[in-house]
């Protein structure tokens, strides 16, 4: 806002709805004295002042839940599956471009599925790999987080994994053997066509649609359910299924509670999150539920 010569600039600021007006301070000052419009002056200056810090406060740090199948897969899910080649030309060609369009969303950290104490190794081999030293491995931890953390101009990447917690399932899989043998008949049937399923798909779908398929509501549901079936197994002394259900839920806690600390982080932050399915299926409810964050959906991006 300046004067010059007998007219008021008002300047437009940044998401304030005040244009570049001219007024006529003769009329002005004629018909209102110089304290009132002085006052005016001031008021519109505070009242765009509020309008930009509010709009500045209302930027949510943003979240894409990435939900994947593992790549080299240790065999460590209930559902066991067969591992998919992505080493082909074709894969590798599709892993490229992907990695292009996530790293559109310009993340400022790209969290990844790895034990915690590997954090100093896994950001050497990203520095080695930055440096052209190190060949990314049948791992999404490599063939995506790497690559799209490099198309990010990220200087490293991080983990959102918690091993402190893990699924405490023994006593559930003794008792469903020895004393529930209808409720583990039942969940064998419901792994093998499961597995049966997974297995097809990842021998005839591409990658893309199976990426769809990890990131799928319904598939999201089908894998959280999957607890449930056996939540009620035990006795009120040894809710054995309860114990475990509440476990895998505990550990997904605690991985939220890395994702939310480096959310709220200084600063605006846009977090690219890759994870198994079993994983970003129960995150994806957190971040809902976060009304301080804001959701990005990975869909178009695939």
């Amino acid at each position: 806002m300046m004067l010059t010569g007998l007219k008021l600039w008002i300047i437009s600021i940044p998401n304030c709805e005040l244009d570049m007006t001219e007024i006529s301070l003769p009329k002005i000052l004629g018909r209102y004295g110089l304290r009132a419009v002085a006052s005016i002056v001031a008021m519109g200056f505070a009242l765009c002042l509020h309008s930009a810090t509010a709009v500045a406060d209302s930027i949510k740090p943003q979240i894409m839940l990435l939900g994947v199948f593992h790549f080299a897969n240790p065999g460590l899910d209930a559902v066991k599956t067969e591992d998919v080649n992505v080493m082909t030309d074709q894969n590798q060609a599709y892993l490229e471009g992907l990695a292009q369009r996530l790293a559109a969303f310009k993340p400022t950290q790209v969290l990844l599925e790895y034990e915690p104490e590997a954090d100093a190794v896994i950001n050497e081999r990203y520095e080695a790999y930055l440096d052209g030293k190190f060949e990314l491995r049948a791992n999404e931890i490599y063939q995506l987080g790497f690559r799209v953390a490099k198309a990010a101009t990220l200087k490293q990447v991080g983990s959102f994994d918690d091993r402190s917690i893990g699924w405490d399932a023994e006593p559930l899989f003794a008792y469903l053997e020895s004393d529930d043998v209808a409720a583990k008949e039942m969940m064998d049937g419901i792994y093998a066509e499961m597995a049966t399923t997974r297995n097809e798909n990842q021998r005839t779908l591409g990658l893309r649609e199976l990426l769809l398929l990890n990131n799928d509501v319904q598939g999201d549901n089908t894998n959280k359910g999957l607890y449930l079936l056996t939540n009620q197994v035990g006795t009120a002394d040894n809710p054995v299924g309860a114990t475990a259900a509440a476990s895998w839920w505990h550990r997904n806690f605690n991985m939220f509670a890395k994702i939310q600390r480096a959310a709220l982080a200084e600063g605006p932050q846009r977090i690219l999150v890759i994870g198994g399915q079993g994983h970003t299926a129960i995150l994806k409810d957190f971040l809902r539920w976060d009304s301080r964050l804001e959701a990005v959906q990975p869909d178009d991006y695939l």
